[in-house]
């Protein structure tokens, strides 16, 4: 969420950068709003504070001797009321103001980093490396007719248990998925991050506190009964881990490594991706989290990339790292790294992991803090898959494809999987 005080002091500056996502906006009514919630503070404040003057000034005039049933402290009593039935008033008013600030300010996204390249959509996102040789070729499959061949997972099934976009793993394939995240979580574990298994459903405030809610409500499984919703992500419950408390600047960073099952709608994909592991409403990711100090998340932010790479390196999938443009970058964040594994059988590059840099967008929703020299003030949230299991599951039946129709395992996975390779008819 913005800061309010630059609403109130500088909107033309919101405005301006809104304006590189591609956003054209009036703040003024905003502005307007977020001053008279300001002003209903003062006067609320400075009303507390003289009826807190006059209720010591009755204790003090008992105290010396004054009668408590005479006129003059009956006459303070009554003002003293009359000062208290007007604060609950302005207070009453001040929250109504501070609601609607607050649901307005939740609809707004993050103010990009001004090192965020200018842009309209993912043409003009920037490529800042690559690494490893994609191989490429016409005869190389797509991982489901690799998936097919081998019997690693049912569509047509899941169809009939759920509904389309889900799969149901077999044998190999669920074999598969299970080294690939324990793997993925060995890997960041060894690195210091804190290994954490959260609550697949999550609240109304995870939602909102991580940027999902109220903008992205479409895309995300609701229970009918319940304040209860299927997390999209694991950033949802590890960022509410914290939510309403000070973490200490010595114990700054926090890292957080965390397998979930995710959920999506995928609204507005129709037709995309329909076969596969690509996108599906069901999927299983390890997330990566840091909690960071405001004048260390630049360097955290290089740094939780690398980590992702990591795995995408220690499986040796080519990948590329390309930076988002402002009008591609997602809704929490201000600056964002995506990476993207080579797909030999598609012969394209696909988004395997988003690391971004939130800064205090989310931490200001959650109102998680941090304390130095008995300062307060906001702390700053990164997050980035490491990875989504089932795109890295395709990427390596595409990479290591063989003649023969098996699969090649890379030498990191083998002592997790049992096996060098997936051969036919195993």
């Amino acid at each position: 969420m913005l800061n309010q005080r630059l609403v109130r002091e500088n909107p033309n500056l919101i405005a301006r950068e809104l304006s590189r996502r591609g956003m054209r906006l009036d703040l003024k009514g905003l502005q307007v709003i977020a001053q008279k919630q300001k002003d209903l503070e003062k006067r609320r404040n400075l009303l507390q504070a003289e009826g807190n003057l006059i209720g010591k000034k009755v204790g003090q005039s008992i105290k010396q001797g004054l009668d408590p049933t005479s006129k003059e402290i009956n006459s303070l009593r009554q003002e003293g009321n009359l000062i208290k039935q007007k604060v609950n008033e302005l207070d009453i008013e001040e929250k109504k103001a501070a609601e609607i600030l607050r649901n307005k300010l939740l609809s707004l996204p993050n103010l990009p980093s001004p090192k965020c390249p200018n842009g309209q959509n993912e043409t003009e996102n920037k490529e800042i490396r690559q690494w490893g040789d994609p191989p490429i070729g016409k005869h190389f499959k797509n991982h489901w007719e690799i998936a097919e061949s081998l019997n690693l997972f049912e569509s047509e099934r899941s169809a009939r248990i759920a509904q389309s976009r889900f799969v149901t793993l077999l044998g190999n394939g669920a074999r598969l998925e299970r080294a690939l995240i324990n793997f993925m979580l060995d890997l960041h574990s060894k690195k210091g991050y804190k290994e954490i298994l959260p609550p697949v459903l999550v609240n109304t405030k995870s939602l909102t506190s991580s940027g999902q809610l109220p903008k992205f409500a479409e895309e995300s499984f609701r229970c009918a009964d319940d304040d209860l919703w299927l997390t999209p992500t694991a950033e949802v419950p590890v960022t509410s881990m914290h939510r309403n408390e000070i973490i200490p600047s010595e114990q700054l960073p926090l890292k957080y490594v965390a397998y979930s099952p995710c959920f999506r709608r995928e609204a507005g994909t129709y037709g995309k991706d329909t076969r596969g592991l690509i996108r599906l409403h069901q999927f299983n990711k390890v997330e990566l989290y840091w909690f960071a100090h405001p004048e260390k998340s630049e360097e955290a932010h290089d740094q939780i990339t690398t980590d992702a790479e990591s795995v995408l390196r220690e499986l040796e999938l080519p990948y590329r790292v390309i930076e988002l443009c402002t009008g591609d970058l997602g809704f929490s964040a201000s600056r964002t790294f995506d990476l993207e594994v080579w797909l030999p059988g598609a012969g394209v590059y696909r988004e395997i992991s988003s690391c971004s840099n939130c800064d205090e967008f989310q931490a200001r929703r959650s109102s998680i803090r941090t304390k130095e020299d008995k300062k307060t003030r906001v702390l700053h949230t990164l997050n980035g898959s490491g990875l989504a299991v089932g795109r890295t599951m395709a990427a390596l039946l595409e990479n290591g494809q063989q003649p023969d129709g098996s699969v090649v395992l890379p030498k990191a996975l083998v002592p997790y999987f049992g096996a060098k390779q997936i051969e036919l008819n195993q």
